[in-house]
């Protein structure tokens, strides 16, 4: 080994640190995919609930209305 030389790094450990690196990376591409899905899920699951909630104040809205003509025609 040359003195002036510190490190050397061998193409085979390239390999294993690339193929090392790729697993990892390949774990990332299925954890995002699966992070999109619930982030589906909710979206949907939230959308839902918004469009139920929505006749809340438009029946409060009326039954207020409908108790003030009541109580002006009595």
């Amino acid at each position: 080994m040359d003195p002036g030389v510190g490190v050397v790094i061998t193409a085979r450990e390239i390999y294993e640190a690339v193929v090392r690196l790729t697993g990892r990376v390949d774990v990332l591409i299925e954890q995002q995919k699966a992070s999109e899905d619930v982030d589906r899920d909710h979206e949907q699951r939230l959308r839902a609930l918004e469009r139920a909630r929505w006749p809340l104040p438009s029946l409060s809205l009326l039954i207020a209305l409908a108790g003030i003509v009541i109580a002006l025609f009595r």
